[in-house]
């Protein structure tokens, strides 16, 4: 039988050596007890490489082993990866999807919020999901409720925004595309940007 002290052990040894396999990492158990004479690994030197394993599987295991991966950066030539510069001018929109949630097993809503970073014009959708089919319509519906002439559409990196139909379509209507960089969770806040912000304080402004 196997402790949590044994498992901490393997841990340790897995760690140290990178997650080799399990064989090799069964022998440098058996050689820190047979060689070093460690006598902490007496019973983690008679672990099989089978139940070796097993032990890789077990909770007590996992929880010592938590890992965080970084957002992996994806080259996606659609796009600009820039924040929008409007200066000043309404029509440089903001747009981010939130799903509602499931609630016992029915599909729930996606909300749709288009904010323009100039003069915080709102415009919001709710769709049944955002994959092409659904999503193009409620763009084109989205933009045509704003009071002036869009320019630019900034986005994060979804999959549901950044992709060929979206860029034709804002293409079409000859709208920028920016998109927001990798793991900056905070690109995309709805939010006026210093420069907009210093725009914006001067009144009036114009709206296009």
């Amino acid at each position: 039988m196997y402790t949590s002290s044994d498992v901490e052990l393997l841990v340790q040894m897995d760690r140290a050596n990178e997650d080799v396999c399990g064989l090799a990492i069964a022998h440098l158990l058996r050689r820190a007890r047979t060689v070093y004479g460690d006598k902490d690994y007496e019973r983690p030197a008679g672990l099989s490489v089978s139940h070796l394993y097993n032990l890789r599987k077990t909770s007590g295991y996992q929880r010592l082993r938590v890992s965080f991966t970084k957002t992996r950066p994806v080259c996606n030539p659609i796009g600009v990866r820039k924040a929008p510069r409007s200066n000043g001018r309404a029509g440089w929109v903001r747009v981010d999807s939130v799903h509602q949630g499931d609630l016992d097993g029915i599909k729930g809503v996606y909300h749709i919020t288009c904010v323009d970073s100039v003069s915080q014009w709102h415009v919001e959708a709710c769709d049944q999901g955002i994959s092409e089919a659904f999503l193009l319509p409620v763009l084109e519906a989205l933009m045509a409720q704003f009071p002036f002439e869009i320019g630019g559409f900034h986005s994060d990196n979804g999959s549901e925004y950044i992709n060929r139909k979206v860029a034709k379509l804002l293409e079409k209507l000859r709208i920028e595309q920016t998109k927001s960089l990798s793991r900056h969770s905070n690109d995309n806040a709805f939010r006026m940007s210093r420069v907009d912000a210093e725009y914006a304080a001067d009144e009036p402004r114009p709206l296009c």
